[in-house]
């Protein structure tokens, strides 16, 4: 029993405070058509070595993004920028003594068409988390460097479903910030 306890006691010295929890990661959409819900579904997927909190933005609070070692947004297309919701929800994050400051973000969306503002939405996302000194990443390849996006109307997609080559970017882009998530987390 002795040798037990002591093999124990040496294996959990050995590793550092911390080093083997999970980071946690938080994703918040909004979605009116389901389209942006399935690709925060893809996301978490994507980021399943990590602790996964999926939030439609209503049920996501301050509490949560403050618990979050990363966050990710999603949001469908208005107009070249993104869901007032979605932005009113990032308008209540705090600044006081930046809480948020070297947090991991991400951006995700969804677009009716191509060149239809997807980027652009992408970016007011991550200026936000910029402000806030939030560490932004994007997805691991040149095609989704701002984070992950979808076309959901105009062909040749089809309206009714999300297209696999961008639930694909969704979850590589869900397992980079995983990725680095842990290796920040180290």
């Amino acid at each position: 029993m002795k040798k037990h306890l002591l093999l124990f006691a040496c294996l959990y010295l050995s590793v550092p405070f911390g080093a083997t929890s999970q980071p946690r990661i938080l994703v918040v959409y909004h979605s009116e058509t389901g389209h942006t819900k399935v690709m925060a579904e893809a996301i978490a997927r994507g980021a399943k070595s990590a602790h996964v909190t999926l939030k439609v933005v209503g049920d996501a609070t301050t509490a949560d993004v403050l618990a979050a070692d990363a966050i990710i947004l999603g949001s469908p297309v208005y107009n070249a920028n993104l869901a007032p919701q979605l932005q009113q929800f990032i308008n209540r994050w705090p600044f006081e003594g930046k809480p948020l400051k070297d947090k991991i973000g991400a951006a995700f969306v969804t677009a009716g068409g191509i060149s239809a503002g997807e980027e652009i939405a992408q970016l007011n996302i991550l200026h936000s988390m910029l402000i806030f000194g939030m560490i932004v990443v994007g997805g691991p390849e040149w095609t989704s460097a701002f984070g992950a996006s979808a076309i959901t109307e105009e062909e040749p997609f089809n309206p009714q479903n999300v297209d696999q080559m961008f639930l694909n970017k969704a979850e590589a882009l869900g397992k980079r910030v995983a990725d680095i998530a842990t290796k920040m987390k180290k």
